[in-house]
């Protein structure tokens, strides 16, 4: 042992000795002359002198040695080193947060950024542009990208022209490798256009997509042309010819007996004919009945052989908004680019039209018998979480299994391109039909066709063709395999396990499944990234309650604390949750005795408590966005809104609270509708809601006219008929939004009071940093309305005079 070395002892009788306190010195001031980084000598001290003096209480008399235990200067050596790490964590830490600063900084720069007082944060709303076809062509990325560039070049030059676009185009990919910056200056200054024109915001991004379209014409094939459009993520689009046929003949099919349409049917696939009969809105309407019988009242489908402008945009609105009600994503499509017939959007809507038709028998309500694709009961409850198309692709797995098929089929693509998993489920689900060949067969072409060949001696329609099995065609093999289920799904019927459970499993109140059905369909029309299948289910990781805080309240979720689905370990689902019920009581949720576990556990109650006060809120934003005046947005100001609006047109009506029992008739909200637009009620065809089926008839037609003027709701015409309370008042709220957007608009046109024609431009919408309004489920695409003789003396001041005195 070293003269300097000396093992410690620690006792309470002597826990600091002269000796050691100054040995300890020593030791500090000679690594602080070794460690000049260092910049609190003293604490090094402070933790050199606290390692010597820690007190033993176990054992008072007895000296403990310390194993291998170090000097005083090795010690102060190791923290020394110790704190040394740490500081260049901290400094790599502090660069990291400066260079997020400023990445925030120049997204300012670019972007709109306004205070948002919830929480005490900010609400990010991301690049706006006026016109808002052209918004929906680009994502919030690519906006802010051009739109950085567009201020760049115009503080370089002082204003952004033609001329100045060339040079900029040519750098960005891929049109790098496309063109040169004199093709470019080619395409974009036309013979006999001013190039010396100002170009606004809104030109730039006219100029960028008519370059990406000339791009899309020099590349030529289809293979070339698809792979830049995967590139770029641009908004150019290509149309499948065989799904075109396929929908065509589907709607021939379904439609050829229709009053209305059977004068322009059948559609010839081989022209645009599909496209040019959407262009008057009737067509899609009665596509949605077909999918989902009794969802728009015929008597509200403006069904006339010419329609002007106004009628046409009614009946897109109509379509649009009972689309989102059926469970259709259409966030990124509107009634103008219906009216314009715009070919990968209309094909877009009625393949998910189509596809809720096809898939309506997937789930266990209507099909118990689908309890026998399961061994254990531990199992039912992952089955009824499935998606439709995941339980199409377990159904189909379970029958090929029977048939000793060895593969599992995982997709609609390029699990069955070769087709013998065709061959196999056909070969089992009508073994009298069967096709020795397909299955022997070496030729995937000449399988497919013997595919086919036994589909049709089954009766079932033939969604694709042999080209479209061996391309692997997504849409149209799930239409295929959901054809061969609703013919013969070859399940069995008497099972007594499936009546057991299902008895079991179904035994829900009316009233939850009608809010379930509610509250999911508001869910997905929000835009959000993931789409639900059931919500007392798929809220249970708490990931999907974050994402829609996160819509509706922007910024108050915390995703750095958040765990993505899929999640294994349940702690994660329950910090999910208890954030989203923490973020809830922050917007003054009534959340008393609420946690996240209860959400983790499926707890049905308080779950549609929950997501009851999430729409509530949502809608009541929506309003206060319009309505920034001096009063707040209760349940109370809506219900004397609507009473002195009813009251302003002459009529008697009126309404005490939202469970008033006289609102079963519907003839308040008949009244309400006409006050907020004279002409879009036609009293020909109101009952007097007397009996229960004139109230049905009442509130079928009201839910119908509420979404041709362009309110999106959810609610059924049994909520009308007993007085829902809550859907009483989403559908007053709704109007009253519909009505507070529609004098926005007139005040931003003119500020006197003059008559909006109908060539007017589609109604402007907040837009949130995804590119998607904000406006979520209750924003609509409409134009702006001309007034008839009797409401043309209103005008938009004393409409607004008239709220303001509520």
């Amino acid at each position: 042992m070293r003269a300097n070395e000396t093992r410690v002892h620690i006792s309470p009788a002597s826990a600091r000795t002269d000796k050691q306190q100054t040995v300890s010195s020593n030791h500090q001031k000679k690594n602080d002359d070794e460690n000049r980084g260092i910049r609190d000598s003293r604490f090094l001290s402070g933790v050199v002198h606290a390692s010597h003096s820690w007190p033993i209480r176990s054992c008072p008399n007895t000296p403990i040695p310390l194993l291998a235990s170090p000097s005083p200067e090795s010690t102060c050596i190791i923290l020394v080193k110790l704190w040394t790490f740490l500081d260049k964590i901290y400094r790599i830490q502090l660069k990291l947060d400066i260079q997020l600063r400023m990445s925030y900084y120049a997204d300012f720069r670019c972007c709109r950024f306004d205070r948002f007082l919830i929480g005490g944060g900010f609400r990010f709303e991301g690049v706006r542009v006026s016109d808002q076809w052209l918004q929906n062509q680009f994502s919030q990325a690519q906006l802010r990208s051009l739109k950085s560039k567009f201020i760049h070049l115009k503080k370089e030059n002082g204003q952004v022209t033609a001329v100045d676009l060339p040079p900029v185009l040519v750098k960005l990919k891929p049109f790098n490798v496309i063109f040169k910056e004199e093709e470019i200056r080619d395409i974009l200054c036309e013979p006999g256009s001013d190039e010396g024109n100002k170009l606004d915001f809104e030109g730039f991004l006219r100029a960028y997509m008519n370059l990406q379209t000339q791009a899309a014409k020099k590349l030529g094939n289809s293979k070339n042309a698809s792979s830049f459009l995967k590139a770029t993520n641009s908004t150019l689009h290509t149309v499948q010819n065989s799904e075109k046929e396929v929908y065509v003949a589907h709607i021939n099919s379904y439609l050829r007996e229709d009053k209305f349409l059977k004068q322009f049917l059948p559609i010839d696939a081989s022209t645009n004919a599909l496209f040019d009969l959407v262009k008057d809105g009737v067509l899609l309407c009665k596509l949605i009945n077909v999918a989902v019988p009794n969802t728009i009242d015929d008597r509200a489908i403006n069904t006339k052989r010419e329609l002007n402008l106004w009628e046409r945009n009614e009946n897109h609105t109509l379509c649009l908004n009972s689309a989102k009600a059926i469970g259709c994503t259409v966030v990124n499509v509107g009634s103008q680019d219906l009216a314009e017939g715009r070919p990968h959007l209309v094909l877009g809507l009625i393949s998910q039209i189509i596809k809720i038709q096809l898939l309506a028998d997937l789930n266990l309500r209507k099909t118990p018998q689908l309890l026998e694709l399961v061994d254990e009961d531990d199992d039912v409850e992952e089955l009824i979480t499935l998606s439709p198309e995941k339980i199409l692709l377990k159904w189909m797995n379970f029958h090929l299994k029977k048939a000793g098929y060895t593969k599992t089929v995982t997709n609609f693509s390029a699990d069955i391109k070769d087709g013998e998993a065709y061959a196999y489920l056909l070969n089992v689900l009508a073994p009298e039909h069967s096709s020795p060949g397909a299955v022997v067969s070496n030729d995937p072409a000449e399988r497919a066709k013997l595919v086919l060949e036994h589909a049709e001696r089954m009766k079932c329609k033939r969604y694709l063709t042999p080209k479209d099995i061996l391309d692997g065609s997504t849409n149209l093999n799930l239409a295929f395999v959901a054809q061969l289920f609703h013919e013969r799904n070859g399940l069995s019927n008497d099972s007594s396990k499936s009546k057991v459970c299902y008895a079991e499993m179904m035994n829900d109140d009316e009233q939850v499944s009608r809010e379930e059905r509610c509250f999911r369909l508001w869910i997905n029309s929000l835009g959000i990234s993931t789409y639900i299948n059931n919500v007392f289910e798929d809220l249970r990781n708490g990931w999907i309650l974050l994402e829609i805080l996160d819509k509706i309240s922007p910024g108050s979720v915390n995703w750095r604390h958040t765990t993505k689905p899929p999640i294994k370990m349940p702690f994660r689902k329950v910090e999910n949750c208890n954030q989203a019920v923490r973020i809830g009581k922050q917007l003054k949720f009534s959340l008393v005795n609420v946690s996240g576990i209860d959400i983790v556990q499926g707890n049905k109650k308080l779950i549609l408590a929950f997501l009851w006060q999430l729409m509530r809120f949502n809608m009541l934003q929506l309003l206060k966005h319009l309505r920034s005046r001096s009063h707040e947005i209760t349940d109370g100001y809506i219900q004397r809104w609507a009473n002195r609006k009813v009251k302003s047109t002459g009529r008697t009506s009126q309404m005490e609270n939202f469970k008033d029992k006289s609102l079963s008739n519907g003839i308040f909200f008949l009244e309400l509708l006409t006050s907020v637009e004279p002409r879009v009620v036609n009293w020909n065809l109101v009952t007097k809601g007397v009996s229960d089926d004139e109230k049905k008839l009442n509130a079928t037609y009201i839910i119908s006219v509420a979404r041709k003027l362009g309110c999106c709701i959810f609610l059924l015409p049994e909520d009308i008929m007993e007085v829902n309370q809550k859907m009483m008042l989403m559908l007053t709220a709704s109007i009253m939004y519909f009505y507070l957007q529609q004098c926005d608009e007139e005040t931003e046109s003119t500020p006197s009071s003059v008559t909006v024609t109908p060539e007017a431009s589609p109604a402007p919408s907040f837009y949130g940093d995804d590119g998607i309004g904000i406006g979520g489920a209750f924003s609509g695409d409409y134009f702006n309305m001309s007034m008839d003789d009797a409401a043309s003396d209103t005008t938009c001041a004393s409409n607004l005079e008239d709220i303001a005195s509520l």
